[in-house]
C-alpha cells in the first residue's frame, strides 16, 4: 500500500520525525512478515482464473496470512475494509475486494500486508488472468525491471534519490510514465514511516541511506500519461486516461551486505 505527499495516509496520520532503524532482531521479525505476505500473494495467484471474485482473491489471502499466525496489515487501516487491495487494468492501486468478476485478459495487481510481532510487510505483484499480449507482457516485464533497478541502489551511502533515479532511468526511455502522487515510503511498526520513496527524480538527493533502514519501494507505470483519479469510493485510484497501469512492490532491509528483500518466501 502506498504512501503520498498528503496527511490521509502517513503514517498513522502524523509522519514521523525520521527514519528508524531496525536492529538484527526486529529485521528477522520483518523477514517473517515478508515471508507470509510473499506466501498469501502466491496463494491468490494460484487460484486466479476467469470467472473468480475479487473478494474471493482477498478471502485467500486473509486465510493465508491468519494460517501463518499473522494479522493482515491492511485490514482497518485508515478505515479499508479488506485484507488486500486488489486493481485491475486502469485502476493503478487501492482498489477495494468486491463482486467484481475477473475476465481473462485482466491485468491484475495484488497489494497485501502482513503483521508478525507488531512489525508490518507490503509486497505487490501484478499478473494477467489467463492468456496475455504482448503489450501487457512488455508493460509488466518494464515495471518488474524498474524494480529491480530501484533494489540495487538500496544500499548504505546511496540516498532515496538514487532509488527514484533508476527506477525512473528503466521505465521513461520505453515511453511509459510513472504515477507521481503515490510513492513508496519506509515501513515497520507503521506501514508508512519515513522516507517517501519517490519513482522519479533526480540521482543523488534525499535522505542518506544506512543500514538498518527498510524501505517499501513500489514502481507503479502506466502505458499511458502519470496523472490520476481518484473513484467515488474514496479509496480505488485509476489512470485520468483509463489507460493500462502495473505495479510490483518489495519491502527490503539495507544492510552493510547490500539490499536484502524480505518479500520472498
Amino acid at each position: 500500500m502506498n504512501g503520498e505527499s498528503t496527511p490521509r495516509i502517513a503514517a498513522s496520520g502524523n509522519p514521523a520525525p525520521s527514519a528508524t532503524l531496525k536492529s538484527a532482531r526486529e529485521l528477522e521479525i520483518m523477514r517473517e512478515a515478508g515471508r507470509i505476505v510473499a506466501f498469501a500473494v502466491r496463494k491468490a495467484f494460484e487460484a486466479l482464473e476467469q470467472g473468480i471474485t475479487t473478494r474471493e482473491l482477498d478471502d485467500i489471502a486473509r486465510r493465508a496470512i491468519e494460517s501463518e499466525n499473522a494479522k493482515p496489515g491492511f485490514l482497518g487501516l485508515y478505515g479499508f475494509p479488506a485484507t488486500a487491495c486488489i486493481s485491475i487494468n486502469e485502476e493503478i492501486v487501492h482498489g477495494i475486494p468486491g463482486d467484481r468478476v475477473v475476465q481473462n485478459g485482466d491485468m491484475v495487481t495484488l497489494d497485501c500486508g502482513a503483521i508478525v510481532d507488531g512489525y508490518n510487510s507490503d509486497h505487490a505483484v501484478t499478473q494477467v488472468a489467463g492468456p496475455s499480449t504482448s503489450e501487457k507482457d512488455d508493460l509488466i516485464e518494464t515495471t518488474r525491471g524498474s524494480l529491480e533497478m530501484g533494489l540495487k541502489q538500496a544500499k548504505p551511502g546511496n540516498r532515496v534519490g538514487d532509488i527514484s533515479n533508476a527506477i525512473e532511468s528503466h521505465v521513461l526511455p520505453k515511453s511509459y510514465e510513472l504515477v507521481r502522487e503515490y510513492v513508496g515510503h519506509g515501513i515497520g511498526k507503521d506501514l508508512h514511516e519515513p522516507p517517501q520513496i519517490p519513482n522519479f527524480g533526480p540521482a543523488g538527493h534525499g535522505l542518506e541511506l544506512k543500514a538498518g533502514l527498510v524501505l517499501a519501494i513500489e514502481p507503479m507505470v502506466n502505458a499511458g500519461g502519470w496523472k490520476t483519479r481518484m473513484l467515488d469510493d474514496g479509496w480505488t485510484v485509476v489512470t485520468e486516461d483509463d489507460a493500462l497501469s502495473c505495479h510490483f512492490e518489495h519491502t527490503v532491509a539495507i544492510t552493510e551486505d547490500g539490499p536484502v528483500v524480505l518479500t520472498v518466501e
